[in-house]
């Protein structure tokens, strides 16, 4: 690879990385308005507890593992976890931000006072936390995974590491973060079982959408950098 194709990949990373990040730190920011996501409405329920409900803050976490999938195809394993963690410090420096805007007083001609601050953002530290403990779980397993079957299947079937690396890591994410939000009194302990059915199934099908979007993609860095199936690009100098 010239030096020229390097430092266009290279600026790809960086491109992927900064969507990663975004992506990550916005789940967080606006995790605590609620959704129902399919035509059966309220009705719909499981041990009592509304089914098809999740949070607004799931849209663009699914996101997060097609880039580390495409990231670790490409890059391989070393430069995605690098970016998970990397969106680990972006995680926790926007939570203290959003901590100092909580404790700054509002004057009273701001738009938006203390308590409507205050309602809407202060219990994102604690989301935050959650979700970075949830985060660093399943992404590194999606990460290890995806990788063992790339080995094993010697870089064939895409769709497979792809679908059981996200299917296994969602299912550790969904659970954990709305556990710890339930422990730490964010969410009831009545919403835990929709909660988690409801948020699992919806990464599911996302995971099942976005698989035709990760092998379009592969194909077009397969075909600008000239690799091979299962190569991967170095960056390192």
């Amino acid at each position: 690879m010239t030096y020229r194709d390097k430092k266009f990949a290279h600026t790809i990373y960086l491109y992927l990385g900064a969507l990663f990040i975004t992506s990550l730190v916005v789940s967080n920011l606006i995790f605590q308005k609620f959704f129902y996501w399919t035509p059966f409405g309220e009705d719909a329920t499981i041990f009592g507890a509304p089914l098809f409900v999740v949070s607004v803050g799931i849209l663009p976490y699914p996101l997060t593992f097609l880039i580390t999938d495409l990231i670790s195809e490409i890059y391989g394993a070393k430069k995605a976890n690098q970016i998970v963690t990397a969106g680990i410090f972006a995680s926790f420096f926007s939570m203290g931000i959003v901590y100092l805007a909580n404790v700054a007083p509002a004057v009273d001609t701001s738009p938006v006072n203390d308590s409507t601050f205050n309602q809407v953002f202060a219990l994102s530290p604690v989301a935050v936390l959650a979700s970075m403990i949830a985060y660093l779980l399943a992404q590194y397993v999606d990460i290890g995974i995806y990788h063992f079957w790339k080995r094993l299947t010697k870089g064939k079937m895409l769709w497979l590491r792809n679908n059981f690396s996200t299917f296994a890591s969602q299912f550790i994410d969904t659970f954990t973060v709305v556990g710890l939000l339930c422990i730490f009194e964010v969410i009831p302990w009545s919403m835990f079982y929709g909660l988690v059915v409801s948020g699992f199934i919806f990464k599911i099908l996302i995971a099942f959408i976005d698989t035709p979007f990760l092998y379009f993609f592969v194909y077009i860095f397969r075909k600008r950098f000239n690799l091979q199936m299962g190569q991967e690009i170095d960056l390192e100098v």
